[in-house]
C-alpha cells in the first residue's frame, strides 16, 4: 500500500511542475510582448497570418526542417513541423520576409 502513495505523490508532482513551468513561460512572454492577447495565442501554440518569425518560434518552437529561397526582393522560407515520414511533414508554415503568410496542415 505504501507504493500507492508514492505513485500519487509523483503524479501530483508532475502536475505541479507543469503548472509552474506554464506560469513561468507566460510571465516571460508577457514581459517580452506586453500584449495579453498575443501571449494567450502563443501559450495555446497557435499561429496566424502576419505572425512574426520570433512569435512563431515562441509558439511552436524550432521547426524540424527549413527550406529557404532568397529572391531579389524577398526571402521565402517554409518551416516544417511534425515529421510523418521521410520528406513528409504534418505542418508546413510559409514565411515571407520573416512573417507568416500561410500554411498547409495535413
Amino acid at each position: 500500500m505504501e507504493w500507492y502513495w508514492w505513485g500519487v505523490f509523483i503524479i501530483v508532482g508532475f502536475f505541479a511542475l507543469g503548472h509552474y513551468q506554464n506560469k513561468v513561460r507566460k510571465k516571460r512572454l508577457m514581459e517580452k510582448y506586453r500584449d495579453a492577447r498575443i501571449v494567450e495565442r502563443l501559450m495555446k501554440k497557435m499561429f496566424w497570418q502576419g505572425q512574426s518569425q520570433e512569435q512563431l518560434l515562441d509558439s511552436l518552437g524550432k521547426p524540424v526542417d527549413i527550406d529557404q529561397k532568397v529572391l531579389k526582393t524577398k526571402t521565402k522560407e517554409i518551416w516544417k513541423y511534425n515529421r510523418t515520414g521521410k520528406g513528409r511533414y504534418g505542418l508546413r508554415i510559409t514565411l515571407e520576409n520573416g512573417e507568416v503568410i500561410g500554411w498547409d496542415k495535413k
